[in-house]
């Protein structure tokens, strides 16, 4: 397919220099390792020359997308469906039904994307023929390793005989490359370089005592006010922590950790998408990979312990050149050996207003692709039954077995009132609140 022709699905004018340089060195065949900083367009550089690589005769799986976590799989699935090739793809991943997934295997998909886990759970089980794969993209392979991949990468890798072209993605650089990847001599693609100015990004301090720290952040997210904000956590207990007291403050927000289901992390980070929720506190999960909007403002409740993780966190905001703001609590005898002494000092000396709920909120519908339900149904079945004006209806987004709506937030009650027991496709769909 023409490569413009894809922009255009993607609403893109132009390839960024790292997806031209990706594109070009993949096409000699060579296996590829690219090592780029979050923000940079790396899903778009890697799935342009695994375009390249499909054969529509083939039936199968032709390429393999390893990656390390749940969302960043679902974000590559949804760009490449977004590119509109013709081609099938599926993604597969912990916490999701091994039925569902067995039955879409059942038709192979041209791509699949999976984490190690579940991919090496469907190789045993023999659910899909690893014989036609020719392409393996290892996608934030560092941070693979780091969540204890290892052995199922390796027998995965292992396990794939007709491979022709590797791809790695890494957010660091790798000083040699594990055996079991199978790649020996490589054309590399470096942009990290580019991870040492992050532009329009500026960087606040402010300092407080310990035990002042969650008034100080409460003071902070009321100054910020009205706006989209990650607050980052080195713990999973602080971010609850800092839920409470949010809780407390009756302030509308969300979590999204490690430790939550994973129905319930993919809907925090869809009402973070759809702007009902415009707080979102998090652990280093949501620094990498995860398909949330530009963020305005990022807080470091507590900074990490690394530069790299500082950096990524912050590849949350000023993304592809956008301006954003950087907040960074310390508490006394705080030091950080990769930060600078000159960093602008946040003054908390006013009075701030609770900032307002969004105006936007969520509501839930029980059926999705599976019930062959697709949002121009949504969009009907909101307009026409639920008597929405366009203007009142905001993000949609339709899952294996459920939709997810933004409606205006002073219209919910009403709508969900109004929808009950009411059919959509033939069929009575269940409406709430999506809490």
């Amino acid at each position: 397919m023409e490569l413009q022709k894809l922009l255009s699905n993607l609403k893109i004018k132009q390839i960024n220099p790292l997806q031209e340089e990706v594109a070009a060195k993949a096409k000699s065949g060579n296996d590829l390792v690219v090592l780029a900083p979050t923000g940079s367009g790396k899903t778009l550089a890697f799935l342009i020359p695994v375009l390249r690589n499909l054969n529509k005769e083939t039936k199968g799986v032709q390429c393999l997308v390893l990656v390390p976590s749940r969302e960043l799989g679902l974000q590559i699935e949804q760009v490449f469906k977004q590119m509109a090739t013709g081609y099938k793809v599926t993604c597969c991943y912990g916490g999701h039904s091994v039925k569902v997934e067995r039955n879409t295997l059942i038709e192979p998909p041209a791509v699949l994307i999976g984490t190690p886990g579940r991919i090496a759970f469907h190789l045993r089980d023999q659910n899909f023929d690893e014989s036609t794969i020719t392409t393996l993209v290892l996608d934030e392979f560092d941070k693979s390793l780091e969540f204890g991949f290892t052995e199922d990468m390796s027998f995965i890798i292992g396990s794939l005989y007709s491979l022709k072209q590797r791809i790695l993605t890494s957010a660091t650089t790798m000083p040699e490359l594990p055996e079991f990847t199978g790649i020996k001599t490589h054309e590399t693609v470096n942009f990290l370089g580019q991870q040492e100015v992050v532009p329009n990004l500026k960087l606040k301090k402010l300092d407080t005592l310990a035990e002042e720290k969650l008034e100080t952040l409460f003071k902070l997210i009321c100054k910020i006010g009205d706006h989209s904000m990650l607050i980052f956590c080195n713990h999973r207990e602080t971010v609850d922590r800092i839920s409470d007291l949010l809780i407390d403050q009756d302030l509308v927000h969300d979590i999204f950790h490690g430790g939550m289901e994973q129905e319930d992390r993919e809907r925090a980070l869809l009402k973070f998408r759809n702007g009902s929720v415009k707080i979102l506190i998090t652990t280093d999960l949501a620094a990498r990979g995860l398909d949330i909007p530009e963020v305005e403002f990022i807080i470091h409740y507590q900074l990490p312990y690394t530069k790299d993780a500082f950096v990524h966190r912050n590849g949350r905001t000023a993304r592809m050149n956008a301006k954003g703001t950087a907040y960074l609590i310390f508490a006394e005898d705080e030091a950080f050996p990769y930060l600078d002494d000159d960093i602008e000092i946040e003054k908390l000396d006013g009075h701030y207003q609770t900032p307002p709920d969004s105006e936007w909120q969520t509501i839930y519908l029980a059926a999705g692709k599976k019930d062959k339900i697709n949002k121009i149904d949504i969009v009907g079945f909101l307009l026409k039954v639920g008597g929405l004006a366009k203007e009142d209806l905001g993000l949609i987004e339709v899952k294996d077995l459920s939709a997810y709506a933004a409606v205006k937030r002073k219209l919910a009650p009403q709508l969900i009132h109004k929808l009950s027991g009411q059919k959509m496709k033939g069929r009575k769909i269940k409406v709430e609140i999506a809490n």
